[in-house]
């Protein structure tokens, strides 16, 4: 590694007063000037909302601010990571160092060729400007940025963390010359396809194409117009053809299917639907593997899933689905649980000496019709049944007095395998839903996992990690379902990626049609 250079762009906010002008310019010159076919269409697009303009301190912004934002990796269909705004990357053989080679000529919307010392600032400016969240705690391992010529840019951590290339994947890219660069951004200047246009916040926004994009050809269409209204009936709205793209739950989704005016997809990382139990302050004779495991076995796994997924629930024990990288086929045909079993239950409740109904259960969920399904469940083995249902934040209040024994809950697409297992761990974050595990055998394997450089080697830790899980019957896997994503007819070349992303490296906006 050559020395490091000096950070470019952390002090030039002053330079090129101009510079805003150019980026409008850029965006509505004549396409045929950049020898590209005309664009037609404005693709209207509802999933989630925009809580902030300024990307680096989104807290869930993730469905759209990629179509204006780019980043360095991107997270493949199989949760692997893929080059983006990087044209390739390395890392050393100790997993301390990686050297970025970065796309030459890429512009920010502003005009300016995007180099390897405006990358830096981003990590720079996260690193120190930024509170709270995932990326900020993998910016705090960065000790050295260097940058020995534009298009390269070398990372030096602590200490190996295997989760950083995918983590990377929500870094976005801005100019330091961005508006608010110091303070907040109002607005960005990234590279993506589509520029932060005119922004109302919950209500929508419209960003028109960017013609100076990088990837030749792209996008086609003239502009995508997000709703951000909330408490709007999504599927009625695609019906009617106000908008083409919408997230959608199970039943709209296969409505719209059924009536021929959209197709149905997912993302590419799922939702995992788990029980739990209280592992934090177990009650008798919850704390008993016994119980716990005659508990598991009453639930209906594949009746579970085809309740929450229909025919794209899948049945299985793993923190990932099928098709993940990190999936272990071995231990999927070991599950234990696969097929209820009321007959071993019972047997095991008498070997623990345990009478279900003198035991109230006092189960905890969100107010989701799924958790009423696990309840009538368990109810099958004599138990009686508290079954206190809340909205999010209750829900997070009541699990977090550790005074419950079990629950039904879900969670969602990540990054990394190891914003799951994080969860897990003794000191992690949020542990409610997972009833508070406290094993420093797991919080071993797991940080073992984290700083191994080795993907193979990586993957077995993490499977060992699994099957101490499935061992202590501290929670059970049931399954896992996508989230979908309803596209209306005559809407062509968009796949959704592997998190909310509506813009990733091999699919996205940037490759949208629309029929005329």
């Amino acid at each position: 590694m050559t020395p490091s250079s000096p950070v470019r762009g952390l002090d030039r906010r002053h330079v090129l007063a101009g510079a805003a002008s150019l980026a409008g310019a850029l965006a509505v010159l004549p396409v045929e000037a950049f020898g590209q076919a005309a664009r037609k269409g404005v693709l209207k697009y509802a999933t989630l909302g925009l809580d902030t303009s300024d990307p680096h301190r989104h807290t869930g912004s993730i469905a759209l601010q990629q179509c204006y934002v780019e980043t360095l990796t991107s997270i493949a269909a199989d949760g692997s990571v893929e080059p983006f705004l990087a044209e390739s990357f390395e890392m050393s053989p100790d997993g301390l160092t990686y050297r970025f080679r970065l796309r030459p000529n890429v512009r920010f919307h502003n005009g300016e060729v995007m180099s390897a010392a405006d990358v830096a600032a981003n990590f720079e400016r996260v690193k120190t400007k930024v509170k709270g969240g995932w990326l900020v705690s993998a910016m705090k391992r960065v000790v050295k940025l260097e940058t020995p010529d534009a298009t390269t840019l070398a990372v030096t951590l602590q200490e190996p963390y295997s989760p950083f290339l995918n983590l990377l994947s929500e870094l976005w890219i801005l100019s330091p010359k961005s508006e608010g660069w110091e303070e907040t951004i109002k607005t960005p200047l990234g590279t993506g396809p589509f520029t932060f246009g005119t922004w109302q916040p919950k209500v929508k926004l419209l960003a028109p194409a960017f013609a100076g994009y990088w990837k030749s050809g792209a996008p086609h269409l003239e502009a995508v117009e997000f709703d951000l209204r909330d408490g709007i009936d999504k599927s009625l709205a695609l019906r009617a053809g106000d908008v083409h793209i919408i997230s959608a739950e199970r039943e709209a989704a296969e409505g719209l299917e059924k009536a021929g005016v959209a197709t149905i997809s997912g993302l590419k990382d799922s939702t995992w639907y788990f029980v739990a139990f209280n592992n934090r302050k177990p009650r008798k004779p919850f704390d008993d593997l016994r119980v716990r495991r005659a508990l598991a076995l009453a639930v209906d796994k594949a009746a579970f899933m085809n309740f929450v997924g229909g025919a794209k629930g899948i049945v299985t024990n793993q923190i990932v689905a099928p098709g993940n990288l990190y999936f272990d086929q071995a231990t999927h045909d070991a599950d234990a649980f696969r097929k209820p079993d009321l007959d071993q239950a019972r047997k095991l409740l008498a070997e623990a000496g345990v009478k279900p109904a003198e035991h109230v259960i006092e189960f905890v969920s969100w107010q989701e019709p799924y958790a009423q399904v696990v309840v009538q469940m368990v109810r099958k083995l004599g138990f009686k049944v508290n079954h206190v249902a809340l909205d999010d934040i209750g829900a997070q209040k009541r699990l977090g007095q550790y005074d419950w024994d079990m629950n039904a809950m879900a969670s969602g697409p990540r990054s990394d395998i190891f914003l799951r297992y994080v969860r897990l761990m003794s000191d992690g974050p949020n542990p409610v839903l997972w009833g508070g595990i406290q094993d420093p055998d797991l919080d071993k394997l797991i940080d073992e996992a984290v700083k191994e450089p080795d993907a193979a080697d990586r993957k077995a830790t993490y499977l060992k990690a699994s099957k101490r899980v499935i061992e202590k019957g501290y929670f059970h896997v049931l399954g896992h379902a996508p989230s979908l994503i309803a596209i209306r007819k005559g809407v062509k070349g968009y796949d959704p990626g592997f998190t909310w992303a509506c813009h990733w490296a091999s699919g996205g906006v940037a490759h949208t049609t629309i029929d005329a």
